[in-house]
């Protein structure tokens, strides 16, 4: 279990390490959170450069990891960062991970941020730390550092062949000041031997052999165990319940009412079962009778937004993120126009570790210890804070592995309720979420409503696109620069779409329209937030152009893109769309896949898009066989990805390419929730369908563009273009259109 470190720790770091830094923080205080699984603390004698590398005088090379892993690969792959400028071997290297503390800087995973954010300080880190023990070792030999060269964990002198190991340099190392920055050179990306190499992620021989690692797995001497049920309908709130009753039941030690806040992503109002188990706690809760205030929220259903958004497609007052030209005009002079309207569903993250949370209250202390499977752990300790008014200092979060996340774990109302709970039980507590929570009390993918219409000219240009989408949003209460308040609607995470979304600025005469429609549905971040359903609309309907023009799908859409190397503007987070790198992929992809070689027979066919999501540059081609019964086997799918100048782990980068497209192939096909009076209707896998194996695709191909710009994640862009590439080679061997998701509700049959 670990601990805020002690003032011994802190004398130590002052008095071996002296003042290391990291993005702008001092490394002087305290380093809290080396440890996993038991790990130790750093020992006394230890070369500690940064709050990232500890070197013992055995020569053993211990690295933190500070992002959360949530299965991305991250805690593997930036430790690999530091692994190369070190010079070290990899097998010797130990990887631990880092709790929450602002000594390590942001320490979110999302978005794929993990990777851009980190890349270059991690280099820096690595090398500052190689510097030292090369002036260490020259200083003991009494030669120049530019004789010396790190080699293998340990310092050569060139000119005689003398070798120090880096436990042998600890001592002198730990004695030395910190190079400047300018003093400080990363080694040549021609020279890497570890980087862009395939390496096994540090976890894998625990996860496989089933070890504790992820929240779920917490144990601590004493602990009880809680379930929390809310209003069925988001926004409600408990009147009544039978705790008497449920009290006394075997095993429950507790149960009460939580009076929560009007936060739908924070702390709702609930019933909290405490017990000696999980299974005590479960149990119980099968007997619990609540009456509820339902709210507002019972008077939503998915056949109400539908008819909502129908009534909203075309009428006035929408608001408009961007108009160029005129449409109309340009559509009503067009040789050949497109009308299309697209439809998706709200759909859950199903993460497989259902949400949970351990939290022990010490009120003497007035401190607060948090473990928790968590994407966001600043996030999480926050809304504690704030929530219960409990100083930030005083709450210790343990980040522990996640069985998944895809987004959902940015939220942290799982860890607002253990915390809750904890203050009301004299013992460590752990809140356990059934996988019924996980489905219906979500913070849920915002379904949408896209009415397009689209026109190209006699050459086959396209001369108008027009997109009204209809989006949800929440009410919410925002401050204004007066220090008043007014009540918005805020669109849900991925619900807001930009007028720079492609091909929005390729065009002259462009339209783009947003009408909210409120709901008390809670929405939040969803594996490539707005990308995963935008790209499925946009590079569908310009499928649906391209054969209303008579063209080849990859010539159209190259020329759409025209050849201007950068587009004036900016794109996704304020990143500007290098047209260049897009069409490099496209062609890539076209060559890989073997594009336009090969004659289909009916009922095979094969598709393109792309996509540019989270900084990565993707196209891909998907190749499939539909049957005379409309059954679907995805036979390949061809990746081409540009996310800059170096892969990281080869085996990493890989696993997340083969990862997008199975996930975009099952959320394409399967997943959809309905709603009916508030309430989301499915409530387990038996009627929440998931890809099973046989469906995943015969063969996957990954390919990446080596190129001059920053390294980015690949976490989140792959998964954008598989739902249009299959949709469009759906189209190519059927002739069908698929307009409404999921997959499963389509007729694909043909004759």
């Amino acid at each position: 279990m670990s601990r805020p470190a002690s003032s011994s720790r802190r004398r130590f770091l002052g008095q071996s390490a002296g003042v290391a830094l990291l993005l702008g923080v001092q490394a002087s205080g305290a380093i809290a959170a080396l440890a996993d699984n038991g790990a130790q603390e750093p020992a006394a004698g230890d070369f500690v450069p940064n709050a990232f590398i500890r070197i013992g005088t055995d020569g053993r090379v211990t690295l933190v990891s500070k992002q959360p892993e949530i299965g991305q690969g991250i805690k593997t792959s930036l430790p690999m960062v530091l692994a190369e400028e070190l010079e070290v071997d990899w097998k010797s290297v130990r990887v631990v991970q880092g709790d929450l503390n602002p000594i390590y800087g942001s320490q979110g995973a999302g978005g794929s941020t993990s990777t851009p954010t980190n890349y270059d300080n991690f280099h820096r880190l690595g090398a500052t730390a190689r510097t030292m023990l090369v002036r260490a070792a020259a200083q003991t030999w009494n030669v120049p550092a530019a004789e010396c060269r790190a080699e293998n964990g340990a310092v050569v002198h060139g000119a005689s062949g003398r070798k120090l190991g880096y436990g042998a340099l600890v001592r002198a190392a730990s004695a030395l000041p910190v190079p400047d920055a300018k003093e400080v050179v990363p080694k040549d990306p021609a020279t890497y031997g570890l980087l862009g190499t395939r390496v096994g992620g540090v976890d894998n021989a625990l996860v496989v052999s089933g070890q504790p690692l992820f929240g779920i797995d917490t144990h601590l001497p004493g602990m009880l165990y809680a379930t929390y049920v809310k209003c069925p309908v988001p926004g409600g709130r408990p009147v009544e319940a039978n705790l008497d009753a449920i009290k006394r039941m075997p095993g429950v030690k507790a149960a009460f009412l939580v009076e929560g806040t009007e936060n739908l992503n924070g702390l709702r109002p609930g019933v909290a079962i405490v017990a000696d188990s999980t299974w005590n706690a479960f149990r119980a809760r099968k007997n619990l009778k609540v009456t509820w205030d339902e709210g507002e929220g019972a008077r939503h259903s998915w056949a109400g937004f539908l008819a909502a958004a129908q009534a909203a497609s075309g009428q006035p007052g929408a608001a408009v993120m961007r108009k160029d030209g005129d449409v109309d005009a340009a559509l009503a002079g067009a040789a050949r126009t497109v009308e299309a309207n697209y439809v998706y569903p709200f759909i859950s993250h199903a993460s497989m570790e259902p949400q949970n949370c351990t939290a022990w209250f010490k009120p003497l202390e007035g401190t607060l210890e948090l473990w928790a499977p968590t994407q966001n752990p600043g996030a999480g300790q926050a809304l504690v804070s704030t929530t219960f008014n409990i100083p930030k200092d005083k709450i210790l979060l343990h980040i522990t592995r996640s069985g998944g996340g895809f987004g959902r774990r940015l939220s942290s109302d799982f860890i607002v309720e253990a915390a809750a709970i904890a203050q009301k039980v004299k013992a460590p507590v752990k809140l356990t979420w059934m996988r019924e929570d996980d489905l219906q009390h979500d913070h849920f993918r915002a379904g949408g409503f896209h009415f397009l219409r689209g026109g190209v000219d006699e050459q086959g240009k396209v001369v108008a696109w027009h997109d009204h989408f209809v989006t949800f949003a929440n009410r919410i209460e925002k401050k204004e620069s007066d220090g008043g308040s007014a009540s918005v609607l805020q669109p849900g995470s991925g619900g807001n779409l930009s007028g720079d979304e492609f091909p929005g600025r390729w065009l002259a005469n462009c339209l783009i329209e947003q009408t909210p429609l409120e709901c008390r549905i809670p929405m939040g971040p969803w594996r490539a937030p707005g990308s995963n359903v935008f790209a499925w609309v946009f590079h569908s309907f310009i499928d649906e152009l391209a054969h209303a023009a008579g063209r080849d799908p990859l010539a159209f859409r190259l020329d759409l893109l025209g050849d201007k190397d950068l587009v004036a503007g900016t794109g996704e987070r304020g990143v500007p769309y290098n047209v260049g790198r897009m069409r490099n992929v496209l062609k890539a992809v076209a060559e890989k896949s073997g594009w336009g070689q090969r004659k289909f027979a009916r009922g095979q066919g094969a598709g393109i898009a792309f996509h540019f999501s989270h900084r990565g540059y993707v196209a891909e081609v998907a190749e499939v066989t539909v049957s005379k019964e409309g059954r679907l086997r995805v036979d390949r799918v061809v990746v081409v990805a540009d996310i800059g100048a170096q892969i990281v782990n080869l085996s990493g980068a890989e696993n997340q390419v083969q990862g997008s497209v199975i996930d975009g192939l099952s959320t394409l096909m399967y997943p959809a929730l309905d709603i009916d009076k508030g309430r989301i209707v499915q409530s387990n896998f038996h009627d929440y369908a998931l890809l099973r194996m046989p469906d995943t695709p015969s063969k996957i191909e990954t390919h990446f563009l080596k190129t001059d710009y920053p390294v980015t994640g690949l976490g989140e862009p792959v998964f954008p273009p598989l739902a249009p590439a299959v949709c469009n080679a759906i189209f190519a061997a059927t002739g069908k259109r698929v307009r409404e998701l999921p997959l499963s509700k389509a007729d694909l049959s043909w004759s």
